[in-house]
């Protein structure tokens, strides 16, 4: 089975949470993995020590001339390369890479308001088919590229779909720092269609970082993805679970 994994950047940022995690991907035996990564908050912290400050329009961070440098320097440096060692030190043979790399992905302008972030129009998975082929487990950070040698800041969930769409993932599994998607209430909802996916955005009851999943797992449904699971990735054991078909977090289906 082929499963594309997005960790929120969040978990990836603890030390122990970090290693927690990739222990447990170096045990998913039987399946061609990939990751894609989130790296947010590991950003604005850097930013800030340079004495930058973020603005965010709708979600997204505006991204000039001197934030995209940080953010390949951060999210395809080293976020990427701290998963990598906490893979290795688990014993697996993981290689990070970016969407720019193997034209994984390519990006063009969302909004000239935000500057460089992108909004990805082609992805390419022979790099992904190549390195798992190979006995790798890619590690993806969301960076993309053009075909004029420019570099994009694309929202992580944005680049989980577009990978997941092009390496015909069987599922895309969504860990970040909630329990899944909630109701108005506050509830966990377990299953959700793509409909009701799009009410809870539209009603603004899913907004921000919820919003952003939620527009990226429709997305790759409509891709051709057929099971996609939004989950904490704190809870214990979560990956091994969520493949032997446990029930957690939210999951988003076509109909």
């Amino acid at each position: 089975m082929k499963v594309l994994i997005k960790i929120g950047g969040t978990l990836v940022d603890e030390p122990r949470s970090r290693q927690s995690l990739a222990g447990q991907l170096v045990k998913t035996q039987g399946h061609q993995l990939s990751i894609v990564h989130g790296g947010g908050r590991q950003l604005t912290r850097f930013l800030e020590a340079q004495g930058i400050s973020s603005k965010f329009v709708n979600g997204l961070r505006v991204t000039t001339d001197v934030t995209i440098d940080a953010v390949v320097q951060i999210l395809a440096g080293l976020v990427n390369k701290r998963l990598v060692a906490a893979l290795r030190a688990e014993g697996a043979n993981a290689v990070g890479i970016s969407g720019i790399d193997g034209l994984l992905t390519t990006a063009t302008q969302l909004d000239p308001e935000l500057g460089w972030v992108g909004k990805i129009t082609a992805a390419n998975a022979a790099l992904l088919d190549l390195l798992i082929s190979a006995g790798y487990i890619p590690v993806v950070a969301c960076v993309s590229g053009d075909h004029r040698g420019g570099v994009w800041n694309v929202n992580a969930d944005q680049m989980g779909a577009a990978c997941a769409r092009a390496f015909q993932a069987d599922r895309l599994i969504f860990l970040t720092d909630v329990p899944g998607v909630l109701d108005a209430g506050g509830k966990t909802i377990s299953s959700l269609t793509v409909l009701a996916a799009r009410i809870l955005i539209e009603t603004g009851v899913a907004k921000g970082g919820m919003q952003a999943k939620l527009e990226a797992a429709t997305s790759a449904i409509e891709g051709g993805v057929r099971s996609i699971t939004i989950a904490s990735g704190a809870e214990p054991g979560i990956i091994a679970r969520l493949l032997a078909g446990e029930s957690l977090g939210t999951e988003i289906r076509n109909a």
